[in-house]
């Protein structure tokens, strides 16, 4: 005996692409944009801020970070005379 199916089950995957289009139209609606540009906006903001995350990434390479280490290391310390900046 097989347990029936419950009648008000809904598959998310046919939700999810309507909650979608929902969203985007009350944000273009509450920004008083039109769709388009609300998902050029989107890109782009995207865009840049992968840009920036991959720049941070670079930045925290170990490899470069020893490089740096090492060359700063490198660096003979010399104390600074009355007249210099430190």
């Amino acid at each position: 005996m097989n347990p029936q199916p419950r009648p008000s089950t809904v598959k998310l995957a046919a939700i999810v692409p309507w909650l979608l289009s929902l969203a985007v139209w009350m944000l273009s609606r509450s920004l008083n944009m039109p769709e388009p540009l609300l998902h050029s906006a989107g890109v782009l903001l995207f865009a840049q801020v992968q840009a920036a995350e991959t720049k941070a990434a670079k930045s925290l390479c170990p490899f470069r970070l020893l490089r740096q280490l090492l060359a700063w290391l490198r660096k003979p310390f010399t104390h600074p005379t009355k007249g210099e900046l430190p």
